[in-house]
C-alpha cells in the first residue's frame, strides 16, 4: 500500500504528542501511565483512516483505546477524525485514545503480556494468494502473539468483507483452540446494527449491499468462563 500524503507529515505528528505515539516501544507495559488510569485497554490493529477507533473512544469513555497503523499518513488522517469527533462536546479532549505508529509484525514489542483486554481486527488485508497466508492477521502465528498480550478478560473482535478470509480465520481460531461466539455471515443483513461502530470500508460495503462477516473470539479465562456459563443457562 502506497500513500501520497501531505508534506511535513512527520512534523505534524511530532506536534501531536497528546494524541500520537511515534515509538510505542517506549510504552510497553506502561500504557496505563500514558492514560493516567487503569481502565481496560482496547486496541485496533490496522486502523486505516481512524473512523472506528475515534467512534469507539467517544462512545466508550470507560475504556482506553489505541489505534495502530504503520503509515504516517493514516495516523495523520486518523488524528483529524479523532479531534473532529471530540470537538464541540463541552471542550472535552480525547483523553482515552492514542494513535500509535507501528508494524503489527512487532506487536509483542509494543504491549506487555496481559496488558490488553480486547483486540479489534477490522477489514484486514485478506492476502488472497495462498503463499501469503502467513501475512494474514488471523494466521496462527499472530493468534499466538495475541493470546500472550490479552488478559483474563481478553477477546478478539473480527470483521471482514472477505468470505475467504473469514473462513480461513474461523479455521485458524479453531486450530489454535480458541472459542468463537457471535458468528455472523451478514452483520447488517436486517438493517444497520446500531450497536456497532463502522469503519470507512464497512460503511462503503454496506451501502453497496455487501455482507459483513463478524465473530467474537473468547481468549481469557474469565471471558471463557462467562461464555460457558451463558451457554449452560440456555439449556
Amino acid at each position: 500500500m502506497r500513500l501520497r500524503g501531505r508534506k511535513g507529515i512527520r512534523e505534524n505528528l511530532e506536534h501531536q504528542q497528546d494524541l500520537v505515539v511515534l515509538d510505542p516501544r517506549e510504552y510497553k507495559g506502561k500504557w496505563s501511565q500514558i492514560f493516567g488510569n487503569d481502565r481496560p485497554l482496547h486496541i485496533e490493529l490496522g486502523m486505516g483512516k481512524g473512523q472506528f477507533i475515534s467512534g469507539m473512544s467517544f462512545k466508550h469513555p470507560d475504556c482506553n483505546f489505541v489505534g495502530m497503523d504503520m503509515y504516517d499518513e493514516l495516523i495523520r488522517r486518523a488524528s483529524e477524525k479523532v479531534r473532529n469527533i471530540w470537538s464541540g462536546h463541552d471542550g472535552e479532549n480525547p483523553a482515552n485514545v492514542r494513535l500509535a505508529l507501528g508494524n503489527i509484525e512487532s506487536i509483542e514489542e509494543f504491549f506487555a503480556p496481559g496488558e490488553v483486554e480486547r483486540i479489534y481486527l477490522n477489514f484486514s488485508d485478506p492476502w488472497p494468494k495462498k503463499k501469503h497466508g502467513r501475512r494474514r492477521l488471523t494466521h496462527p502465528r499472530f493468534l499466538d502473539k495475541y493470546r500472550t498480550l490479552l488478559n483474563e478478560e481478553g477477546e478478539i473482535h473480527f470483521k471482514t468483507d472477505s468470505r475467504e478470509l473469514f473462513e480461513f480465520s474461523l479455521n485458524s481460531f479453531a486450530a489454535t483452540g480458541l472459542q468463537m461466539d457471535q458468528i455472523s455471515l451478514n452483520l447488517h443483513g436486517e438493517g444497520i446494527n446500531e450497536n456497532h461502530v463502522m469503519t470507512e470500508y464497512e460503511s462503503k460495503f454496506v451501502g453497496q449491499g455487501m455482507p459483513i462477516y463478524r465473530c467474537e473470539v473468547k481468549v481469557g479465562e474469565s471471558a471463557l468462563r462467562r461464555y460457558h456459563e451463558h451457554k449452560m443457562d440456555q439449556f
